[in-house]
Parts: structure tokens; C-alpha cells; sequence
């Protein structure tokens, strides 16, 4: 939205979307985006924050841009008009995990997603940017190596249409429906990593995916957000006895990375043989909780829950896809003409562990520079994206796969519970092959797409197999990935892991 509002004075602009124009994981964003706005920040500490976060596989030039950047993509969204929480007339800043100081702004308390997205698309809507909505797009069309279209479904007749463009910019958002538990919508379903792939893109990073540590847990209701914020703003983690625990894992307690607040949470159902831990907030002002957390608070209440006097059930839910399709500091992927930003983009920013709010950020950054690349026209040249690391990466074919016998039927369903059980907290070589070995079955067993569920669920036995092969190459344990039977970090593994795919005979794979 925010590169097509940028470009739309300047060319033809078309965007195409598989719902409407609201259906994204930015709308669901509750705690806020981080910026050094501060009096007392600067994109120093901002990208310091970021390079611990990342456990050693940040591009650090790349999270500069992100630190220094910050402050006027923030001024970009003010001019827009988001309506960001204001104290005394100054923005209101607020602490999240594993940031130094206070740096994440917020709108309507725990809405600040929701207010940018729909600031955004009421812009759109009034200046009459031309958008498919209820279009799937389905092939990336490339020639000699640069993008020349995009072939897409309409979902509500069925009809196929190829639109023509010079610049195509896949902002297809994450993956977390590959899981059982996640607290992204319907609509993230790692589309554009398939289309990536299959276009002769190179990805990065794919076995790194993080889960959010307090995800509302009750029966009969799905997941849902319970904001880092609300740690933030001083939550205390409790097990089912009332006691607090994270401060027997780390010394950081409630305000450790999420991949360690999450293994704990996890460590700590098993002990009690519980499905879930609490949150506590009982300690804060009832007024306190109502005007930061709105959201929060009328969600749990509309469910019987009164979290300024009850604890709230939370466990573990998958919530980000850190890595994605490669790109270098301008957002250009391997394939000429193709961009990517947003949650579907590998960037560099993230590492192995993104930091709380950075990923909101990170679009505003590389959407803007797609766009001042896409102005300097240089498309013409072939780019490449570089990465500075000692000891190389690793380069990884995505090969065709070999039915096997004795394989549950692809569904939904079946994908979600696989991915959760072998590919989820924590991973260990057996479920990894396992995962690999059905996926890849499924993957030359499924019937040929012919609408949008059937497309969704190709696209993520693509991405879930993607994802279990790159954890099953990496044997070690940093950031969001953790193997049990590879518990340490390793030097050996400061790199990244490359995966394209396999180039075949056929046309169009």
C-alpha cells in the first residue's frame, strides 16, 4: 500500500490482492513500530538492539538503513495522517522486549496495525488506485531473467487474466497458517515465497520463523495476540501454581527475546503438564489496562475474561517468517524487475530473531527504496544481492521430491498439525525428515490448483518444505531456531542458507 501510494504519481500502478485490500497481517499488529524518536534514543542504540536480536546473521548495513531511516518514514506516516497516542502533545513511546529504551510507537492503544492499514487503504480508496481485490496471483512471468507479467485467478468466477508490467513488488505478507497455533488471519499462506521460488528467485533464511510467546489460550476460541506490550508495560509471566518462572531461565525475565521467552513458556507447560501458562496484569491500575490495551481488554471481555482482575491463559503461537525472498538494501530480488517487501522479504534486517515492532518499520524502509530504485530505472542491469559474512553461505537446490508410501492425505489440516509438531519451537533431526519427506510426497501428489484453497495449500506444502529443509540443514541452535539434538550456537554457522529452485525441462516450474 505505502509503495503504491508513493508510485501512483509517477505511473500505472495495479494491485492485486486475493481478499480485500484489508486482509493483512499489518492490520493484526497490536504492539506498535519502532523508531528512534526518542530524546533519549538514536539510531545507535536502535541498531545495536536490532544486531543482539539478531544473534550474529544481521546484515548490518542493512539495519543502519533501518536505525537512520526510522525517524522520517515515522514522519511519512504522520503526513498520511495515522493517528499516533500522543502524551502532552509528543508521540508516546513504550518498551518492548529486548529493547535498551522506551521506542515503539503505538495508536489506539493496541491498534496501531489496524490505524496504519486503514489509513492507508481510506488513501487508496480515495484516489481511486486501481486495485484487484479476490485476485490470486498464481505465476510470475519472466523472460531471460526479468519480470515481464503476472498471471493471476479471479477467486470469484474463476476466470485466469496476465497483466503486463515492467516492476512487479510481491508484498504477500508471512506463513503463519502452516501451523496449528498462529495469530496471523487466513490470508498468510506464504503465496509469494512459492511464486518466488518458482520464478527463479533466490530465498534466505527459511528456517527461521518466530513464535509469538502470548497467544490468548481458551477453549473454543482462536488464538489471538496478547501484545509484547503488555509484558512492556510490566506482565508477569506465572505457571499454573501462580509462580513466576521467567526468572529462572534468564536474567532478562519477561523482557527476553521472544525465541527464549517462548522456549520457556513451552519448558514450563511441560513441567506442569499444562497447555498453557498465565499472564498477570491483576497488579496494574484497571484504567491502566483499559486505555493502553482496548483491544486487548474488550476481546478478552467479550469472552467472560476480566483480565484487570483474572490472569489470562497464554501459550506459544506462530506469528513471523523472518526469512523470505532474498533481496538486497533496494528490495531487488535475483530476478530483474522483482522486488519484495514486508513480511515475504528476506532484507538482512532481521537475522536469526527479529526485534519486537522492527517489522512494520522494515516496510515503510525498503518500500520506500524500492521506489527510489524503481526511479533511478535501473532495472535494466541485473542486480545481485551481496552479503559480507566470513565463511560463505550455503547454497541449497529445492529438488523435486519422491512420493512415498503410507502418507496421510494432503489437507489443511495435516499440513497444520505436521508443521507444528516437527517444525515448530523446537526441532530435532527425526521430525525434520519426517516433515521434509511427507511434504515432498505431497508435494508430487496433489492435484493440479483450480481455486484459491486449492492454490493456498500448494503454496504451503511449497513453503513448509522450504522451511523444514532449511532447518534440517542448519545443525546448530540461534535466534528462532532451536534443535534439541544441536542445543548450542555455532561459529561454523555465521552464514546463511541460499535456496533456489532446481532448474527442470518444463516450462513454468
Amino acid at each position: 500500500m505505502y509503495c503504491a501510494l508513493l508510485a501512483y504519481k509517477h505511473g500505472s500502478v495495479l494491485m492485486i490482492t486475493k481478499g480485500s485490500i484489508e486482509d493483512c497481517n499489518t492490520r493484526h499488529a497490536q504492539g506498535g513500530i519502532a523508531a528512534a524518536i526518542g530524546i533519549n534514543d538514536s539510531p545507535e542504540l536502535h541498531y545495536n538492539d536490532t544486531i543482539a536480536a539478531g544473534d550474529g546473521l544481521c546484515d548490518e548495513n542493512v539495519v543502519h538503513i533501518l536505525a537512520d531511516e526510522g525517524p522520517d518514514r515515522i514522519a511519512d506516516l504522520v503526513n498520511f495522517g495515522v493517528p499516533f497516542d500522543t502524551v502532552d502533545g509528543e508521540i508516546a513511546l513504550t518498551l518492548e522486549a529486548a529493547h535498551s529504551i522506551p521506542r515503539i510507537l503505538h495508536a489506539g492503544g493496541d491498534a496501531t496495525g489496524e490505524h496504519i492499514e486503514v489509513t492507508l487503504s481510506r488513501i487508496a480508496r480515495a484516489i481511486d488506485l486501481q486495485v484487484l481485490e479476490n485476485h490470486l496471483a498464481t505465476e510470475i512471468i519472466v523472460e531471460g531473467n526479468r519480470v515481464k507479467g503476472v498471471k493471476a485467478c479471479d477467486c470469484e468466477n474463476g476466470i485466469d487474466k496476465e497483466f503486463a508490467c515492467r516492476y512487479l513488488i510481491l508484498a504477500t505478507g508471512g506463513a503463519g497458517q502452516l501451523f496449528k497455533f498462529t495469530t496471523n488471519p487466513e490470508v498468510a499462506t506464504g503465496d509469494g515465497i512459492a511464486l518466488a521460488l518458482k520464478a527463479g528467485a533466490e530465498l534466505i533464511d527459511m528456517e527461521f520463523f518466530q513464535f509469538h510467546p502470548t497467544a490468548l489460550h481458551m477453549p473454543g476460541v482462536a488464538p489471538f495476540l496478547i501484545s509484547e506490550a503488555v509484558r512492556g508495560e510490566g506482565g508477569i509471566l506465572r505457571n499454573m501454581d501462580g509462580k513466576r518462572f521467567m526468572p529462572e531461565y534468564t536474567e532478562l525475565s519477561e523482557l527476553a527475546p521472544r525465541d527464549v521467552v517462548a522456549r520457556s513458556i513451552l519448558s514450563e507447560m511441560k513441567k506442569t503438564k499444562q497447555d498453557n501458562v498465565f499472564l498477570d496484569v491483576t497488579h496494574l491500575a484497571p484504567y491502566r489496562i483499559k486505555t493502553r490495551f482496548p483491544h486487548i481488554y474488550q476481546f478478552c471481555a467479550d469472552r467472560g475474561l476480566d483480565i484487570t482482575s483474572s490472569l489470562i491463559p497464554v501459550a506459544p503461537a506462530a506469528h513471523y517468517m523472518i526469512g523470505g525472498i532474498r533481496t538486497n538494501s533496494w528490495g531487488e530480488t535475483s530476478v530483474c524487475g522483482l522486488f519484495a517487501a514486508g513480511e515475504c522479504a528476506g532484507t538482512g534486517a532481521h537475522g536469526a530473531n527479529r526485534l519486537a515492532s522492527n517489522s512494520m518499520l522494515e516496510v515503510l524502509i525498503f518500500g520506500k527504496r524500492i521506489f527510489q530504485r524503481i526511479e533511478q530505472d535501473s532495472g535494466e542491469k541485473e542486480q545481485r544481492c551481496e552479503y559480507n559474512l566470513q565463511n560463505g553461505n550455503i547454497h541449497h537446490k529445492f529438488k523435486p521430491a519422491k512420493p512415498i508410501d503410507n502418507t496421510p492425505p494432503p489437507t489443511l489440516e495435516a499440513l497444520q498439525n505436521l508443521l507444528w509438531d516437527n517444525v515448530g519451537i523446537v526441532r530435532n533431526r527425526e521430525g525434520l525428515e519426517e516433515a521434509v519427506n511427507i511434504l515432498g510426497s505431497w508435494e508430487q501428489v496433489l492435484p493440479k490448483p483450480s481455486d484459491r484453497q486449492s492454490h493456498e495449500l500448494a503454496n504451503m506444502i511449497i513453503t513448509g518444505r522450504l522451511m523444514a529443509e532449511a532447518a534440517l540443514l542448519r545443525e546448530e541452535s540461534r535466534g528462532a531456531h532451536f534443535r534439541s539434538d544441536f542445543p548450542s550456537r555455532s561459529d561454523e554457522w555465521l552464514k546463511h542458507i541460499i535456496t533456489t529452485i532446481e532448474k527442470r525441462e518444463q516450462d513454468n516450474v
